[in-house]
């Protein structure tokens, strides 16, 4: 079993991928080839974006669009401690501080409520992630970002496809970014990610930064970076294109077979209803998390913890805070595991990993149960 069966999507698209790859292959056009345009153009018109920048990495896209806000060394910016390094990595990068707001214990996405309070003078952005393939909770978010006159990037590297309240994740702040690594909902065969605005300024100030911060050629503008999404990768993304709705569908269908399974049996990341998921990840919450996830392993059943140490621990981020900062950030990463889970995962599969995740569960239970009495006889 797979974690992420990339084999058998490539299967399922073969022939569109490869002609896609020979397409550029046949023009030559590695860099800023025509493919670019047309993803850029297709990805905007699916989110409702007025502009769709692609670009190296996901983090390249959240390090440009920091660089396009003008965000400085001395700047603040708001984010979630829990979400892979990326998030915080690209404000430190650009001598800016990562300034932590703790999560929600339902969700694991930015807790709303705990923002206002972290925002000073030296604030300039806030930056929440839409974790696991749920948007946060923008419509808060975005109202404190308002108040204070700050823009928001969501981080959606997870969450491209996903719904929220009628809007796609990507265009529900003043930036959306997201990620094409090969394991994202919909992923290249290399790297690449895109920046989505409807702002005219910042999306020309974003094209110029990716190539260098030229206006046009050698003419340099704004300081910039190498951050350009090869042609080929854009090919490769177009072709996906073409049954990621599919693939959205089945990756719910999944997800409700295991929430049939588990729910009421084992702890669940919870949904709200006014959003979607596009389920990069169906991750549940353990309190024996390494006992169950080697009794999965012995079953040669994939898993994977997304993330194991928050951000604010980290070594080289742990100055920037107070350990204890960041209680429920802390309690959810020694307790989330994500299973298997992709569009070509079968019914049986679902199957075979929740009964055996509940067989460890219940022995966990009835040790407990058993342990109970014992200490009341003593």
């Amino acid at each position: 079993m797979e974690f992420i069966d990339l084999k058998a999507q490539y299967q399922a698209s073969r022939e569109l991928i490869n002609g896609r790859i020979q397409a550029v292959l046949d023009h030559g056009q590695y860099i800023m080839g025509p493919e670019v345009a047309e993803l850029e153009g297709r990805l905007a018109a699916y989110t409702g974006a007025a502009h769709c920048i692609t670009v190296a990495s996901g983090t390249e896209a959240l390090i440009i669009s920091l660089m396009a806000l003008g965000i400085a060394p001395g700047d603040e910016v708001i984010t979630t401690p829990f979400s892979f390094i990326a998030t915080a990595e690209a404000i430190v990068l650009l001598g800016a501080k990562p300034v932590f707001a703790d999560i929600d214990v339902a969700t694991c996405n930015l807790d709303p409520t705990l923002i206002e309070a972290k925002i000073t003078p030296r604030t300039k952005a806030i930056m929440p992630v839409s974790l696991y393939g749920q948007a946060a909770d923008m419509v808060a978010i975005n109202a404190i970002a308002t108040r204070h006159k700050l823009p928001v990037i969501e981080d959606a590297a997870q969450s491209f496809g996903s719904v929220y309240r009628g809007k796609r994740s990507c265009n529900l702040s003043t930036i959306g970014c997201t990620s094409f690594f090969p394991s994202k909902p919909l992923g290249c065969y290399g790297d690449g990610g895109a920046i989505f605005t409807s702002d005219d300024e910042l999306a020309q100030a974003m094209r110029e930064i990716r190539v260098h911060g030229q206006s046009r050629r050698y003419v340099h503008t704004r300081i910039g970076v190498g951050g350009r999404m090869d042609t080929l990768q854009c090919a490769i993304v177009l072709a996906k294109l073409e049954r990621f709705e599919w693939e959205l569908v089945q990756r719910n269908q999944v997800a409700a077979a295991y929430d049939a399974l588990l729910s009421g049996r084992c702890g669940l990341v919870s949904r709200r209803r006014d959003r979607s998921s596009a389920f990069a990840q169906y991750t549940v919450v353990l309190e024996q998390r390494e006992r169950v996830q080697a009794a999965l392993h012995a079953a040669h059943i994939p898993t994977a913890v997304h993330y194991p140490v928050p951000m604010h621990l980290q070594p080289a981020y742990a100055h920037l805070c107070a350990a204890d900062q960041c209680p429920v950030a802390e309690r959810m990463a020694a307790r989330v595991m994500s299973l298997p889970m992709g569009p070509y995962l079968s019914q049986l599969d679902v199957r075979e990993v929740a009964a055996t995740l509940l067989k460890e569960v219940d022995g966990i239970e009835e040790e407990a149960a058993h342990r109970i009495p014992a200490a009341n006889a003593a």
